[in-house]
């Protein structure tokens, strides 16, 4: 499983650039950063699931206690973290209101092309339906011209016949 801690590590990943990616002031906890402690708790959630007492079923009581207390920590940690993004988030707000506004006008854009992408899919089949309408009308009206019953056949095909010739 790849590990998530890098994303916040003090080591660079980044050709050249040293210390780019170090851990922001306020991600950090007692027990590392936040991110550690997101990754260890899924980690652990995962592995309750897969232990191999979950797989005999020795205790299904203690599993699920287990396997709870496990996901509540995930979710919480996961709290946490959103909780610090959310910060993050306000403080740019306040610092660099013009940044929030740009990335609101690239979303809106995004959002407009996805929209209009949408729209010209169900134009697309719009014209798909009409046609396949016009077609079916267009069958019915061929239908109504012949005669229906049992002599249709017969009726059409004499219809058809040359006039007999009459003896000068």
């Amino acid at each position: 499983m790849a590990s998530l801690s890098g994303m916040y590590s003090n080591q660079s990943s980044v050709a050249g650039a040293p210390g780019l990616l170090t851990t922001p002031p306020g991600l950090k906890t007692p027990n590392g950063t936040l991110v550690d402690e997101l990754e260890a708790s899924f980690e652990a959630c995962f592995a309750s699931l897969v232990s191999q007492d979950y797989v005999n079923g020795t205790d299904q009581e203690e599993i699920r206690t287990g396997v709870d207390q496990c996901i509540q920590k995930f979710l919480d940690v996961a709290r946490q973290t959103e909780c610090f993004f959310l910060q993050k988030r306000l403080q740019l707000s306040v610092q660099k209101p013009e940044q929030v506004i740009k990335e609101d006008v690239s979303e809106l854009r995004n959002e407009l092309q996805r929209k209009e992408a949408l729209i010209q899919k169900h134009l697309s089949k719009l014209r798909n339906w009409q046609q396949v309408l016009e077609d079916v009308s267009v069958q019915h009206k061929k239908s109504t011209e012949i005669p229906q019953g049992p002599l249709a056949y017969l009726e059409q095909a004499s219809a058809n016949l040359p006039a007999p010739m009459k003896p000068t």
